[in-house]
């Protein structure tokens, strides 16, 4: 569109003589000021410019970062990754040139940003999120968005979301609620990661998470709060029995010390929380990323030791058995990926025994037809929402009202790989979810989504609710 055709369209000589006309009723001391003001509230916002550029995740990887312009300034978002990408979700565009970041870099989805994504898009209203989605995935045309890249699709419609915000001058929260017709706006309880292990720490222990949730809290000030406190006691608790080199952390901020076992990192936990003097109100969760660690049929907890006994092979009944111990000696309130991401009948099985909330991940990819699947066999009750496995916003509200519409749980979660965009902290209260688990209560990038949680619940002020007890039922 060119200038004099924008100029018409939007009839912008009458309404500038219009504002001058104001100005001048008003006898505004700032004639310029007011006019500028004026014009903001009166001519409709469109995207004018989209600029893509690589910048590196919180691994040091390089990832996707976008600035969108409108009339009413930039907006600024970047995307996350995490350590493998499955078969079922959306594509992750990166060029493969080993020379380059060890082939890593993501020079390839910028250039769609700043040539395809950019012209198919200039000139479109930022309030219109799943039209602006939509002309992305009708440009990238495949079923996975493999010719755009989900990476740099995700970005400019984070971006975008943001603008439309702007533009209806409402928090991102609050569009974010619109967007999806939901009415509530609910704080989520945070699932801290406290304790790493899989693949996300260079210690022994299988399973890659131990999680604490201050459900407790009555206001997510507290539960953060609560957070930190139990994670520094935790920090004197491994400093006593491991040394000070039992304190580095892993990717996600949890304490690695070299465990022999799950039971004994819930014992520090149980340790941690003891001292806070918190007891009930905080609860315990487990992420065991089963898949890391199946072989065939068989999940193998020894898999990081270098002298491996053979004798903690066990069958997925073996790990049901020891899903029902832990969950009577400890407070474990939730357990993610228990088996392999085909193991559905066992999956299924725990979720029937009604012992916690079963949390789907590598299970559902956050894939609408796998999240169908397991809806239709029962096989899980909540849903772990990673946005970049889906690729645009407006694909992520689907979901969730998916999930939402079963009664499952929604638990909207970071990356291994993060950047410092907090935008899974808006999401998560504009839609309700209840429950977020963006790591420890350290590290820059895990806090960017804590530190913007305790704003938006400021920003609130009284009308700010804390999904507390409430957190799988909002």
């Amino acid at each position: 569109m060119s200038v004099q055709e924008y100029l018409d369209k939007h009839m912008l000589s009458r309404k500038i003589e219009d504002a001058v006309n104001a100005a001048v009723r008003a006898k505004t001391p700032d004639p310029v000021l007011f006019i500028s003001n004026h014009m903001r509230k009166v001519v409709p916002s469109v995207i004018t410019k989209i600029k893509g550029r690589q910048i590196l995740d919180s691994r040091g990887i390089p990832t996707v970062e976008v600035d969108l312009f409108t009339n009413k300034g930039s907006f600024r978002a970047s995307v996350p990754s995490g350590h493998v990408t499955g078969m079922y979700e959306a594509v992750e565009l990166r060029d493969g040139d080993k020379g380059m970041y060890l082939g890593n870099s993501v020079t390839r989805a910028v250039k769609n940003i700043n040539e395809k994504i950019s012209e198919a898009l200039i000139g479109m209203d930022p309030t219109l999120q799943s039209q602006i989605d939509q002309a992305m995935i009708d440009l990238d045309k495949t079923e996975k968005k493999g010719q755009l890249g989900a990476n740099a699709m995700l970005a400019v419609s984070i971006a975008a979301c943001k603008a439309g915000a702007a533009e209806k001058e409402i928090p991102l929260y609050k569009h974010i609620s619109d967007l999806s017709g939901k009415t509530n706006l609910t704080l989520p309880v945070p699932a801290f990661t406290v304790i790493s292990g899989g693949k996300h720490a260079g210690n022994n222990l299988a399973i890659q998470e131990i999680m604490i949730l201050p459900i407790g809290a009555s206001r997510f000030e507290e539960a953060l709060q609560m957070g930190s406190e139990t994670y520094h006691h935790l920090k004197a608790v491994i400093k006593e029995k491991y040394g000070e080199q039992g304190c580095n952390v892993g990717e996600d901020g949890g304490f690695s010390p070299n465990l022999s076992s799950v039971q004994e990192g819930l014992n520090l936990v149980k340790e941690a929380i003891s001292r806070t003097g918190y007891g009930e109100k905080i609860k315990m969760a487990i992420d065991v990323a089963a898949t890391t660690f199946c072989m065939g049929t068989k999940y193998d907890l020894d898999y990081k030791f270098e002298n491996k006994s053979g004798q903690n092979f066990k069958s997925g009944d073996d790990m049901i058995k020891m899903y029902e111990e832990l969950c009577a000696a400890y407070p474990i309130v939730s357990i993610e990926d228990p088996f392999d991401k085909e193991d559905w009948e066992h999956v299924k099985r725990l979720s029937d025994l009604g012992l916690c909330q079963v949390v789907g991940d590598a299970l559902l990819m956050s894939n609408h037809k796998r999240i169908e699947r397991a809806i239709h066999e029962s096989s899980c009750t909540a849903l772990l929402l990673k946005v970049n496995q889906i690729g645009t916003v407006t694909e992520a509200l689907e979901v969730v009202k998916l999930a939402k519409d079963a009664h499952w749980g929604v638990v909207v979660s970071h990356r291994s790989g993060e950047t410092e965009d907090s935008f899974i902290a808006d999401l998560s209260v504009g839609l309700a979810m209840g429950q977020i688990k963006t790591g420890a209560p350290c590290r820059g990038e895990r806090l960017a989504k804590y530190n913007q949680l305790l704003r938006i619940e400021e920003e609130l002020g009284d009308q700010a609710v804390y999904a507390g007890e409430d957190w799988r039922a909002t």
